[in-house]
């Protein structure tokens, strides 16, 4: 028969755990402790927002409250000698003892904010809690270029492309008013087609364009502070006429031909060739038939005598 263990034993060996806990809250009695009622606050710009911070306990009636802005590997001041600090001043204010609250945030206001106390007359004098603020922004309209024509098998790329949306905005496509998969093949419905969209950048690439492919375009920048779309664009997909680019090709093989025949008949006939007299020209010019010129010792000069030939 098994023996069971007396009351007192069994008592015993529960005092080690009550004595810890009142060891426990012993220590918790006068030491400071915070907490938020949201540590991870979303707003949307121009909003307002109030960065909770609470104390839970403390024996020290008026504590040193400080807060602290951490951003792009610094830290700055927000509230710091009872008083605002920073690009916060003048838009900001400490709620009840400790709670920050922020007018008109701006994108610039996403960051991390740390709430530190300092309680002189308790154990822990100081504790702290650090908040993350996001700030969000809706898109503007997006940028879109689309190509107005081109022929069917060339490729073709649509690009759409926002700037000011926090957090970065996802893309889509639409063609008239049909939202656009991300893969062609992976809708039945678009198996005439063969394009991939990047949700991340925007941009739509077709690999080989169909007549299918023409349609109305538009596209739609969105995240969790809104949308924005950009105004339809046509993109239309033509045949390439190949009867009428030979044909072309031979007029203007012809053309060519026409034109080097007629330089050589104008050079053949001496329509390039400069005529240009010589120096001996100008030393003897010719005479004129029936005209002779005669020298005389008395005059020195040329007189002519005019002869008639029968």
């Amino acid at each position: 028969m098994a023996l069971r263990r007396p009351p007192r034993l069994r008592l015993c060996a529960r005092l080690p755990d009550f004595v810890l806990l009142l060891l426990f809250r012993g220590c918790l009695i006068g030491a400071v402790n915070l907490k938020s009622s949201n540590r991870t606050p979303v707003v949307q710009e121009f909003e307002s927002v109030e960065l909770s911070c609470i104390i839970t306990d403390s024996q020290t009636s008026d504590p040193r409250i400080e807060w602290k802005k951490i951003q792009d590997d610094q830290t700055t001041y927000v509230f710091f000698d009872n008083k605002i600090q920073g690009d916060l001043a003048g838009r900001a204010e400490i709620l009840g003892k400790t709670s920050l609250k922020i007018w008109n945030v701006t994108r610039r206001d996403s960051a991390l904010y740390r709430c530190e106390v300092v309680a002189r007359n308790d154990r822990k004098e100081i504790d702290e809690i650090v908040i993350e603020l996001t700030v969000q922004v809706k898109p503007v309209t997006p940028v879109c270029r689309v190509p107005k024509a081109v022929p069917v098998g060339k490729m073709a790329t649509l690009y759409c492309q926002e700037s000011e949306g926090h957090p970065r905005p996802h893309y889509s496509w639409y063609r008239n008013d049909v939202p656009l998969p991300t893969d062609s093949r992976a809708n039945p419905r678009f198996r005439n087609s063969s394009f991939h969209l990047n949700s991340e950048t925007g941009t739509l690439v077709f690999t080989a364009v169909h007549k299918d492919d023409s349609g109305q375009y538009y596209c739609i920048a969105s995240n969790d502070a809104g949308s924005a779309r950009c105004e339809e664009q046509e993109m239309e997909v033509y045949d390439l006429n190949i009867g009428g680019i030979i044909g072309g090709v031979l007029v203007v093989l012809a053309v060519l031909a026409l034109i080097t025949l007629g330089i050589c008949c104008a050079y053949r006939r001496g329509y390039f060739i400069n005529n240009k007299q010589d120096g001996e020209s100008y030393k003897n010019p010719g005479k004129p038939d029936g005209v002779n010129y005669i020298r005389t010792d008395e005059e020195g000069d040329f007189r002519h005598k005019s002869s008639f030939v029968i």
